[in-house]
């Protein structure tokens, strides 16, 4: 696989002379193999548009003959159209192409198996992440983390025939590719009856994306692993809501205030927020099916931002509110370094008792590139401590934690706290003691940044209650 993803990803640099960036170059690389593939498994495809055919093209006609291509492939019916839908050739010199085209055509691609040729997707998409510095980082939520999420949430299928999981912000597809690896470790290799695979294949896992790019990396990174996913194109947050509900919903919403200058109309939110993450909380709470269960990245300032204490009411009313992971520093490097998050485990249908915490953040040395990058080992202690219960009903024991990182409250100290989940502190940060160990700059500006952005939306919140007439003024 390591062959294959520098193999592959050596053409980038090549091609980075061609003016086509990181994420551009994985989105055409995504058109091309797709056509080997189809190539290789006698799968139809309009008159012109075979593997075969474009091999056969060279010169300036390549360039007029891919665009074409592109075309009819996005006017097919299909997941074929849809990973084809409004595609875009990016190359301006020919040899670029023909030179990519030459590459992927070496390596007989459905002769490796699913693991390996996803994996090698995988790769690309989190080189990237990495390398791009914004590039595929928006949409790229770390592996590692993904995993720990999904060895507590265990998205079981065979738990009934109609389960189905949702993430209606979903990327390149991470949460549904590693669920659905889940599920093979579980069967020993994906030993499925028909039913069962046939379900997987086609009516388990369902997203939505607002971006065309990630969308179409979301489906071929799927169909690589066999699988055929319905994921909707548009804005999960200002699109109303269809009738569809989820029985799981795993999620990185986007990080940042961008395109969030304005609170959605929607009748299903209680709380009127112009804070993106909020309002994906409150679709969650929509989506989700009673007794649906869900798994939320968060960044901090959702846990502490003025409205945040109303959402999370709303949240813990409604459902059992049961862990939160407080992630280590760095958890999104090398692309998003400063940010500091959070995940948040909860059940729909019955309300909070206790929420318990876990602290994997103080005193624990920050995630790096290179020097200490993000492993397992990170969340070995926090899947221990979270127990075998999905729905965080296994026996737990604040000594789960040898260094006192897991602790419970019940949820009338956290109503006393105004719901604002951030408040609970109680390990004493040895870091700010020591000026050697201070965060990195970055993540101070981060910090300060996101506190700035919180005041400004509070501020344009209490000037909308005065142009409203709801405020009183002095």
């Amino acid at each position: 696989m390591a062959d294959v993803v520098g193999k592959l990803w050596g053409f980038c640099h090549t091609l980075r002379h061609d003016g086509i960036g990181y994420t551009e170059y994985i989105e055409q690389i995504t058109f091309l193999l797709f056509l080997k593939m189809a190539d290789e498994r006698d799968i139809d495809l309009p008159k012109g548009c075979s593997w075969s055919d474009l091999k056969r093209q060279s010169g300036t006609d390549l360039l007029d003959y891919y665009v074409d291509l592109l075309r009819k492939l996005g006017k097919t019916p299909g997941i074929l159209g849809d990973i084809y839908a409004g595609a875009q050739s990016r190359f301006t010199k020919p040899a670029s192409l023909k030179q990519l085209i030459a590459s992927i055509d070496e390596t007989e691609w459905t002769s490796l198996n699913v693991d390996v040729k996803a994996q090698a997707y995988e790769g690309l998409l989190e080189k990237a992440a990495s390398e791009g510095k914004k590039g595929a980082g928006q949409y790229f939520t770390p592996r590692v983390l993904i995993q720990s999420i999904v060895r507590c949430m265990k998205p079981d299928p065979r738990a009934h025939r109609e389960f189905t999981i949702c993430d209606p912000g979903c990327g390149t597809g991470g949460f549904m590719v590693c669920a659905y690896e889940w599920l093979l470790e579980q069967t020993k290799g994906g030993a499925l009856d028909r039913d069962l695979a046939r379900r997987v294949k086609g009516g388990t896992f369902y997203g939505q994306e607002i971006s065309e790019q990630p969308r179409r990396m979301a489906l071929m990174n799927l169909y690589l692993h066999g699988i055929e996913p319905r994921i909707v194109l548009g804005d999960s947050i200002y699109d109303p809501p269809t009738s569809q509900r989820y029985d799981m919903i795993l999620t990185n919403p986007p990080f940042g205030t961008k395109g969030a200058n304005q609170a959605p109309e929607r009748d299903d939110f209680t709380v009127r927020t112009s804070n993106k993450q909020l309002n994906f909380m409150q679709h969650i709470l929509t989506l989700l099916k009673p007794g649906g269960r869900a798994a939320v990245v968060l960044p901090d300032n959702c846990l502490f931002a003025d409205q945040a204490g109303e959402v999370f009411k709303i949240l813990a009313e409604d459902c059992d509110l049961h862990t939160v992971l407080r992630l280590p520093r760095g958890t999104f490097s090398p692309y998003s370094q400063g940010v500091k998050a959070n995940v948040v485990f909860f059940t729909k249908g019955y309300p909070a008792e206790n929420v318990w915490i876990y602290d994997c953040r103080t005193n624990i040395p920050g995630v790096t590139k290179k020097d200490r990058p993000l492993t397992p080992a990170y969340f070995t202690e926090f899947e221990k401590c979270y127990g075998k219960d999905p729905n965080g009903k296994a026996k737990r024991k604040d000594s789960d934690s040898p260094e006192d990182r897991w602790r419970k409250f019940h949820i009338s100290e956290v109503e006393e706290r105004g719901f604002k989940l951030d408040s609970f502190k109680w390990l004493k940060d040895q870091d700010l003691e020591d000026s050697d160990e201070l965060p990195e700059p970055e993540e101070l500006v981060t910090d300060a940044i996101s506190e700035l952005e919180t005041a400004v939306e509070e501020l344009n919140a209490v000037l909308a209650a005065l142009e409203n007439g709801n405020g009183n003024t002095v």
